[in-house]
């Protein structure tokens, strides 16, 4: 997906307060910028992802702080409910 559509699908999203297609939205943006070799923007779009995981109790939030705490940007944490 296009960064523009990408921008336009989390706008919705988030006007439809839709929390698991935030954290997917959201985590596309990041590899993306990953892919792109901007770390900065990837740690940015995936610490959204992993908060809007966290909120809904989504099964993504146990790779996302991994992802997150390889680059340093948080603790990693242990998730027993989501085993």
């Amino acid at each position: 997906m296009d960064h523009d559509h990408l921008d336009r699908e989390l706008i919705a999203a988030h006007e439809r307060q839709d929390g698991a297609t935030l954290v997917r939205l959201y985590g596309e943006a990041g590899d993306q910028a990953e892919a792109a070799g901007d770390i900065e923007a990837a740690c940015f779009y995936l610490t959204h992802a992993f908060v809007f995981a966290l909120e809904a109790g989504a099964p993504e939030a146990p790779v996302l702080n991994r992802r997150l705490a390889a680059r340093g940007r948080a603790h990693d944490l242990e998730f027993s409910e989501w085993a």
